[in-house]
């Protein structure tokens, strides 16, 4: 992956990669939660939104560097999950996932109203500075990949941790039954609301990235709903509550995706939709258990085998 950039000359091609690795990433942020935990949030895009604004506002108004106002925006959208769980994790199934589609709703309407000091529903352009790494602008986009892909192996890093810890089997504990872990003596509500802060900063991270790399920023596209959406789906592809999951669930979709609307465009209308709901579908009625549980079956299988030979 560190040589892959300089491999590739197609732009759309790079373009792609690094599209694969920002919603890897949101991806694996995802996952902590409605992964390995099972509460499957649908208003990440709230996160996704108040770190890129956040990082925006202090570098146009106050001249900050994105790379501060980055972890600015996580700390900000891990201060919001406080509040955001605390209403949340009081429901359960599909109430809970309602009760996060409309927070993130609730955001992006505050934000559409903020005209004075977010630029409300007009959206604003970030300052083109040329080529400036200090404020995370540069010439080409071969930098923004080695940025996200930094991002990426650290959500991967900190995933790993999480899963082989303490932690990660009251994850994997009150994913199955909450009642039964409460009963168990964990305190599920302490370790929902600590795991929904980490995605939550995490989350936040990617929102400054992509606000830096398309250079603009309203509220329809830093609280866009099709980003929960996105997130959820690559983990579910892939395989929920696994450490490569949203990674490869990324890699085929986002490919698929971006391929489909190479190849046929604007000319067959709805193909690259259809298309990836087919896969999707697929996934879910013939393998439920992800990409990776999939291959994981066949490995156990296998070695139940060879164990009883």
């Amino acid at each position: 992956m560190l040589v892959l950039p300089l491999m590739i000359k197609s732009s759309f091609a790079l373009e792609i990669l690094i599209r694969i690795l920002l919603f890897a990433f949101i991806g694996t942020a995802w996952n902590l939660l409605g992964g390995y935990a099972k509460q499957l949030s649908l208003g990440h895009a709230a996160f996704f939104g108040l770190g890129a604004y956040t990082s925006t506002i202090l570098e146009i108004k106050f001249g900050v560097s994105p790379w501060i106002g980055m972890f600015a925006g996580g700390f900000i959208g891990m201060l919001a999950s406080l509040p955001m769980g605390w209403l949340c994790f009081r429901l359960k199934g599909p109430y809970f996932t309602i009760s996060t589609i409309a927070t993130a709703n609730v955001l992006m309407l505050i934000f559409l109203k903020f005209r004075d000091f977010a630029w409300g529903a007009e959206g604003t352009t970030i300052p083109n500075l040329g080529h400036a790494p200090l404020m995370m602008q540069f010439e080409t986009k071969t930098p923004y990949y080695y940025v996200v892909l930094g991002l990426l192996f650290s959500a991967l890093v900190i995933t790993a941790w999480i899963e082989r810890s303490r932690v990660g089997y009251y994850l994997v504990a009150l994913g199955e039954d909450e009642d039964a872990a409460e009963a168990s003596g964990i305190n599920v509500n302490k370790v929902k609301r600590n795991i929904f802060m980490i995605s939550a900063f995490l989350t936040g991270l990617a929102g400054t990235f992509y606000t830096q790399y398309i250079y603009f920023i309203d509220p329809q596209t830093a609280f866009n709903f099709n980003i929960s959406i996105e997130a959820a789906l690559v983990s579910i592809v892939g395989g929920v509550g696994t450490l490569w999951g949203p990674v490869i669930g990324t890699m085929l979709l986002e490919t698929t995706s971006a391929l489909l609307q190479s190849w046929f465009g604007n000319s067959i209308g709805g193909i690259q939709l259809t298309i990836y709901s087919l896969i999707l579908m697929a996934v879910i009625l013939w393998r439920p258990t992800g990409i990776v549980g999939y291959f994981k079956e066949i490995y156990q299988r296998r070695s139940n085998a060879k164990g009883a030979q």
